[in-house]
């Protein structure tokens, strides 16, 4: 696979959704913008009782944003633009009417991370290591910040954005709550997620809606609150620092071509 996508079926009532990107399954921002566009047609999908959200490949379930679309942005409304993309796609997974299982079979950075936490339950495989590497490129998790909080609480996440460089394992995402469940092997992953899917596909969909909006109460002014944070982002990355920082870090990609 070389070409980037998003593309969604519907079986039984489960519709999955899954994205792939060549770098490590990054979110450019048309792969964002899909992403949304995807999880908000399926919300609004009469056959569609539930939404799996998962990734191709199998070492990463995403490497957050795209570092060659970031090293780009010349001007305030283009940072704003890009971050506001990570906005929209959360905002839109929480206003979601269909529960999102999360199918997280690799390593998790930045924005992937907030992604994680914007499922409503998490599957992963035990290799599911997770890291918050903002800082490290000299901007940080602002956009993704209120779910993280949400998610796994206020310590949990002051440790992961402010030691940036460390990897988390899985059994510490499960511990902070990020996952749900933690299995040791694919097989067992997907047998988790298709007896659950499967039972919530059967389940009463007025009521899996209200236990949604239930789950998310406390986050109605999220729409404003996430654009407030993507103009902070917006403005640090153009930052010269940023710029040098990004660099670098891509500089390090192209030696060692792996996750960072």
């Amino acid at each position: 696979m070389d070409e980037a996508y998003v593309k969604s079926e519907t079986h039984k009532g489960i519709t999955t959704i899954e994205f792939f990107h060549p770098k490590s399954n990054c979110l450019p921002g048309t792969l964002l913008e899909d992403l949304e566009k995807k999880i908000h047609r399926a919300g609004n999908h009469v056959e569609t009782r539930v939404i799996i959200l998962k990734s191709a490949g199998e070492t990463t379930f995403c490497g957050g944003a795209s570092f060659d679309e970031l090293a780009a942005i010349k001007k305030e409304s283009e940072g704003l633009a890009f971050f506001s993309r990570f906005a929209n796609l959360i905002n839109t997974m929480r206003k979601c009417p269909k529960l999102i299982i999360g199918r997280i079979q690799g390593k998790s950075v930045g924005g992937g991370v907030g992604l994680v936490a914007a499922t409503d339950y998490a599957i992963a495989l035990q290799t599911a290591e997770i890291k918050l590497s903002e800082l490290s490129i000299a901007i940080g998790p602002f956009v993704i910040g209120p779910v993280m909080e949400r998610k796994i609480g206020v310590a949990a996440f002051s440790a992961l954005t402010i030691d940036s460089t460390m990897w988390r394992n899985s059994e510490w995402g499960k511990r902070k709550n990020l996952f749900a469940e933690v299995h040791e092997t694919v097989e067992n992953m997907d047998e988790s997620i298709f007896r659950l899917a499967n039972h919530l596909a059967q389940s009463n969909p007025a009521a899996m809606s209200a236990i949604k909006n239930m789950l998310w109460q406390g986050t109605e002014h999220w729409d404003e609150l996430l654009k407030k944070q993507a103009v902070i982002s917006g403005n640090l990355v153009l930052s010269d620092f940023t710029k040098n920082a990004i660099e670098q870090i891509k500089i390090k990609a192209l030696i060692s071509p792996k996750i960072l």
